[in-house]
């Protein structure tokens, strides 16, 4: 299917006098769709109209989107959407983690749907959209796509929109609800919509570099369509204390073959604050380990849980350098007296020698995730109340990380300090647990309390001593 057409018909000139000024307006048809270009003079008006009837008479085909002759054609006019976006996916493949490589499907997903010419109502909406996420936009896949959707794949390149649509703030509009919504029509977490926006933002940016578009299009500011507000900051219901984490562990250590394994896992998380993914990567040579009192944790890999399917080795997990820090990058950790303890006898009960993992699955390899997130969720059903376990409190594995950062800050460790243990920048560190910095309070306020006291008499008069008065009570109230 091609979007260009030979019929083509004039109108005449339309002439607009207003207060402004007058404006001379071409008007012509492409395979039925109008289209029109104002001018401010009839010279210009003319030479337009002449261009085009020129054209026409050469026997140029004209496109039906921008009713503009093929050889008018800019480069957002002569590439598709679709094209472009498989181009953009190619570019940032080898560039980006997997977990940002399934982001960027995602998205484009999303925002291809949206730019088509029509509905693809002749295919299942699921397959469509596995179509293009899970093949279309996954180059190591496109090639693999079984014949069904490779069908879809053909029916969407051949009615995707042209990047010149990008300059209609109609669909522009129609892209952004698309992003910010789920399938249903409810809005989507503020965290996925940002996510998707910036992927969009950085693939148009692209798109300017190629010279395929002239600017970026997405609205800037606060205007209507902003991105929603996503907030970084902890919740502090998700905290746990010292008991719940001890009823927790002790549970998950009394299962059978696995128990404290698991639970060595989960106390590394609550004593030395490591991410989940650099937990599961962490072996027996990157932790000094002495008989007695603190030790250390070298950490310097992580190893996210993603999908073979997004990994360049065919692996679940993507082995990667840490997050936010150069390659190679590693970071030492103190590790608590009783964290020592618990992996000291992991080591002895495992047999574990230098190289091998601390915390393998049980047949070998890196830990699953769903492995340890099903093992948790089972300890909060047994062990919480069931107010507590609905609840936020504990209801992520990666709040035990949280609950470490924040005893640390809580107990007067420095935010630079905390950041360096914890891996993250002091901003972040900051802006992430502001909310959950307790117990302060009364000593900051005797720091300030006399020096912001006025010299001379209190400003205040009258008997401080004496109580309050009560507010009239409004007329017309009842009691």
């Amino acid at each position: 299917m091609t979007n260009r057409s030979f019929k083509v018909r004039f109108r005449k000139t339309e002439v607009y006098k207003g207060k402004r000024g007058t404006t001379y307006t071409v008007r012509w048809l492409v395979n039925g769709r109008r289209h029109g270009e104002a001018f401010k003079t009839a010279a210009s008006a003319d030479s337009f109209r002449a261009t085009l009837l020129v054209a026409a008479n050469n026997g140029e085909p004209f496109d039906q989107d921008t009713g503009r002759p093929a050889s008018h054609a800019t480069p957002s006019a002569e590439v598709t959407w679709y094209e472009f976006a498989l181009r953009y996916v190619d570019m940032k493949w080898s560039r980006i983690s997997a977990n940002n490589r399934i982001s960027t499907a995602k998205a484009l997903t999303k925002v291809t749907l949206v730019l088509l010419r029509a509905e693809p109502d002749q295919y299942d909406p699921v397959e469509v959209r596995k179509a293009l996420r899970e093949y279309a936009f996954n180059k190591n896949r496109r090639d693999e796509a079984p014949s069904e959707l490779r069908a879809i794949l053909a029916w969407i390149r051949r009615n995707s929109l042209p990047m010149s649509v990008w300059e209609d703030t109609k669909h522009v509009d129609a892209v952004l609800h698309a992003l910010d919504t789920r399938l249903d029509g409810s809005p989507a977490a503020a965290s996925s919509a940002k996510r998707y926006r910036r992927v969009l933002n950085v693939a148009l940016r692209f798109a300017i570099r190629q010279n395929v578009l002239a600017d970026n299009p997405l609205p800037k500011g606060r205007g209507e369509n902003a991105a929603p507000k996503t907030s970084g900051a902890v919740d502090k219901r998700s905290l746990l204390n010292p008991g719940q984490v001890a009823a927790l562990l002790a549970w998950i250590a009394s299962r059978p073959r696995t128990g404290y394994r698991l639970t060595a896992f989960f106390a590394t998380l609550y004593y030395a604050g490591l991410r989940p993914e650099e937990a599961v990567a962490l072996r027996v040579e990157d932790a000094v380990l002495p008989t007695t009192g603190w030790g250390e944790i070298r950490v310097h890999t992580a190893a996210p849980e993603v999908g073979s399917q997004w990994t360049d080795d065919g692996e679940v997990h993507e082995t990667r350098d840490l997050k936010g820090r150069a390659a190679g990058d590693t970071r030492i950790v103190p590790t608590h007296p009783a964290l020592v303890t618990i992996l000291r006898a992991l080591v002895v009960q495992e047999q574990l020698a230098a190289g091998e993992l601390f915390f393998s699955g049980e047949k070998g390899g890196l830990l699953a995730g769903s492995v340890y997130r099903r093992a948790w969720d089972k300890a909060r059903k047994a062990v919480l109340s069931e107010h507590e376990y609905s609840s936020p409190v504990g209801k992520r594995v990666y709040d035990l990380r949280h609950t470490c950062l924040t005893t640390w800050l809580n107990h007067g460790i420095p935010p630079a300090q905390v950041a360096e243990w914890a891996g993250n920048s002091v901003p972040v560190l900051l802006s992430t647990y502001a909310r959950c910095i307790a117990g302060q309070i009364a000593e900051l306020q005797q720091r300030i309390e006399g020096p912001q006291q006025l010299p001379g008499a209190a400003l205040a008069s009258g008997n401080l001593n004496s109580p309050l008065p009560v507010p009239p009570r409004a007329p017309g109230r009842g009691r």
